[in-house]
């Protein structure tokens, strides 16, 4: 019998905290792709799921936070963790519970993805979840990674300008003493910029706004792809820009499904080679 060579690299593992989607272009199942892009093993406590596509979100169910509680305490004690990143969370009791987690892990940088609106538009998040979030789980963030409609509901006023992120990533990384990097797609313009302040600079990514239609699952890939650039020792302005460039890979790259039905389905194209 042949043996197996054991890999020469020690491969570092990294967990996700997040939401499962069905259709694959989100949630978990977009953070593993990326994670094995990158050359990470994947770690996976399911949150919630949710039968959705691109176009639409049809019904959520909550896992029992008892349950995401046991998922994420046996990655802790099997795996040799130094990040995490957070998805969909839902509920307020979910918030808590991944909070009360992690406040005895202060060594974890937590990459923290607020997920509330998804981009059909539907509310991802309970409102009382929202409170939890503000008061438990940021401030035990390394980087939040809000986009412009998730950063007003956190600073409670509109962010119509790049400018206006600025004033806001410095407002809610000094509220949470953590780094926060706001997402500008939504803003109407010809270039998308991500403005990132760690607390003692400001850096702008910018990049042409890509005419492609697979914008389901951005905000996870991009959160996921930075949380693995930090897992593979990358400082965070580096581990961002790696993010935003392997991101635009995934949109260059996107591609669609027909239903003989005549629905049509763009997926962001999160594989290992593009």
């Amino acid at each position: 019998m042949n043996q197996i060579e054991p890999c020469p690299e020690t491969i570092r593992a990294i967990l996700t905290i997040a939401g499962s989607d069905c259709s694959a272009g989100a949630g978990l199942q977009a953070d593993l792709k990326t994670f094995q892009h990158f050359g990470l093993h994947g770690l996976t406590a399911v949150t919630c799921i949710v039968s959705e596509t691109a176009n639409i979100v049809r019904r959520v169910d909550p896992v029992d936070p008892s349950m995401l509680q046991d998922q994420i305490l046996l990655m802790l004690d099997s795996f040799p963790l130094t990040v995490v990143k957070t998805g969909m969370l839902g509920s307020a009791k979910h918030v808590s519970c991944v909070a009360e987690i992690f406040k005895s892990h202060p060594h974890i940088k937590l990459v923290i993805d607020p997920v509330m609106i998804a981009s059909t538009g539907a509310s991802l998040i309970e409102t009382d979840a929202i409170a939890a979030y503000r008061e438990q789980l940021l401030p035990l963030a390394h980087l939040i990674t809000p986009n412009l409609p998730e950063a007003e509901t956190l600073l409670g006023e509109t962010i119509p300008s790049v400018d206006a992120m600025s004033h806001a990533a410095k407002f809610l990384t000094e509220k949470y003493t953590c780094s926060t990097l706001i997402k500008g797609g939504h803003l109407d313009a010809e270039d998308c910029t991500d403005l990132l302040y760690d607390g003692k600079k400001e850096h702008r990514f910018t990049s042409p706004r890509l005419d492609v239609k697979a914008s389901h699952g951005t905000g996870c890939t991009l959160a996921a792809a930075i949380a693995a650039n930090l897992a593979i020792g990358k400082d965070l302005p580096d581990a961002v820009s790696a993010a935003k460039d392997y991101l635009n890979d995934c949109l260059r790259h996107s591609y669609r499904f027909i239903h003989p039905n005549g629905e049509v389905i763009d997926a962001l194209n999160q594989g290992t080679r593009f």
